[in-house]
């Protein structure tokens, strides 16, 4: 069998993939921050790490995926504030964010990303977690107070690992040095300031803060969460894979390491990461007017999910993907003519031809997820039904199901006739109405079950 190779960020090669125990792998995905509707560039990334999932169960392996809603952070804070007034509690972030997170989850299934497949962890939920992974952090001394919070020293950490930003690469912190703190979760490759593992409550928060008889009144840093959360999923057990945006490498997935690593070691085996989207050859944003969420594109074209998916699954996860709206419209027509090709007559496919593409299929995906590979694959195999099936489900295509047009009753007045002189052995007569049913934008397709009518215009 084909062996599974991944590309891992952190060693910058593909690598053959073994998980930590068997069969099991344990895998974690950065969720939203649920402050706004998810954009596609997002999207993307969860379509990634869903086709991972299913390119690992395809391989035989049982996965536990596990993905955290950050609905505790600077942005969801500042959005609650603005929305319900500075006297916001926890209870006022918690009815903003649910309605993004709602939001998000129905997103996902749009996508053909079944919410059930994913444990999904919100960090409100387990703020005890995140404050004792803080309080460890200081009992081991790589984390210190200051007056507005506790943060972690990046000094102590390099003295005694010497691999900070070895996720970015080894010449990272060449002629850099490690700064002043840093309080905000979100800060450029420039700043090695220590950061922010809990932040004391101060007027900006309002009265959103948890309380805790070591810490203080106050809520954590972003980076910790994760780390917090992956250790509480998978109990202290190796994440196998991480996976996330190419956005996250510094500083969140950076921090992360070195959060987990004087706790437990190897915090993960393999990081795997999607590359950018960008809109017309811009990076998306608001500013520029190319900001697309899921809501946007279904104004555009219905099902749009699901092209979408399609249309992802193209482009490889390490390439960007530049999105246009013909780019998705022409994913549409090509998902429809391969739906078209499924729902025809299934052809009598050789069994050493159905293995050759059935090796293959899996050669393209085990290639790191070659997944515009594997669709070229499916494509040349789409007749042999259950060979279809196993791939389609692997890629986690989902055929768009339209709903029959009506035949108007002049057409269907017409067909009944002609159906009558077939059957009469009127053949003349009959080909004469079929054209006449053409002229009149309809196609006429006879089958052993009777006369098929589909328009050929719209």
């Amino acid at each position: 069998m084909t062996k599974l190779f991944l590309h891992n960020t952190l060693s910058r090669k593909k690598e053959p993939f073994k998980p930590s125990k068997g069969k099991q792998v344990n895998l974690y995905t950065c969720g939203p921050t649920v402050y706004d509707y998810t954009h596609i560039g997002n999207l993307r990334s969860y379509i990634f790490a869903d086709t991972l999932r299913r390119v690992l169960e395809y391989n035989g392996y049982k996965v536990k995926w596990v993905m955290n809603i950050t609905d505790v952070d600077d942005k969801t804070i500042k959005r609650t504030i603005d929305e319900y007034g500075p006297k916001a509690t926890t209870k006022e972030l918690k009815k903003y964010t649910d309605k993004y997170l709602k939001s998000f989850r129905e997103d996902l299934e749009k996508l053909n990303i079944p919410n059930k497949n994913i444990r999904f962890i919100s960090v409100s939920e387990k703020m005890d977690e995140v404050k004792k992974f803080i309080k460890k952090l200081m009992s081991l001394g790589y984390a210190y107070e200051a007056k507005d919070g506790i943060y972690f020293d990046i000094k102590k950490y390099q003295d005694d690992f010497k691999d900070y930003g070895s996720l970015v690469g080894k010449d990272f912190l060449k002629g850099k040095k490690i700064g002043a703190r840093v309080k905000v979760d979100d800060y450029e490759k420039k700043d090695l300031s220590d950061f922010a593992l809990w932040k004391k409550r101060d007027k900006s928060d309002g009265s959103i803060f948890w309380k805790d008889e070591k810490l203080g009144e106050g809520r954590p840093g972003w980076h910790i969460e994760c780390s917090a959360i992956n250790r509480f999923a998978f109990k202290n057990s190796p994440t196998d894979i991480h996976t996330g945006g190419i956005d996250l490498v510094f500083p969140h997935h950076t921090n992360e390491i070195a959060q987990s690593q004087p706790v437990y070691k190897p915090f993960v085996r393999y990081w795997s990461h999607c590359e950018h989207l960008t809109v017309n050859s811009k990076k998306m944003s608001k500013r520029e007017g190319n900001f697309y969420t899921l809501k946007d594109l279904e104004k555009e074209i219905p099902n749009a999910g699901l092209i979408f998916r399609y249309l992802a699954l193209s482009t490889g996860y390490r390439t960007k993907m530049n999105f246009t709206v013909q780019a998705l419209k022409s994913a549409e027509s090509g998902l429809k003519k391969l739906s078209e090709a499924y729902l025809k007559k299934t052809s009598v496919l050789p069994k050493s031809k159905q293995d050759i593409y059935e090796k293959k299929f899996l050669t393209e995906l085990n290639n790191d997820l070659n997944t515009s590979g594997a669709l070229s694959v499916l494509n040349k195999a789409i007749s042999a039904k259950k060979l279809a099936n196993s791939m389609i489900k692997a890629l986690g295509i989902s055929f768009i199901k339209e709903k029959p047009a009506k035949t108007p009753g002049k057409i269907a007045d017409l067909a009944k006739k002609r159906e009558q002189l077939r059957n009469n052995k009127q053949f003349i007569k009959a080909d004469a109405l079929r054209k006449e049913i053409e002229r009149l934008g309809y196609m006429v397709e006879d089958t052993k079950h009777g006369s098929k009518i589909t328009p050929t215009r719209h």
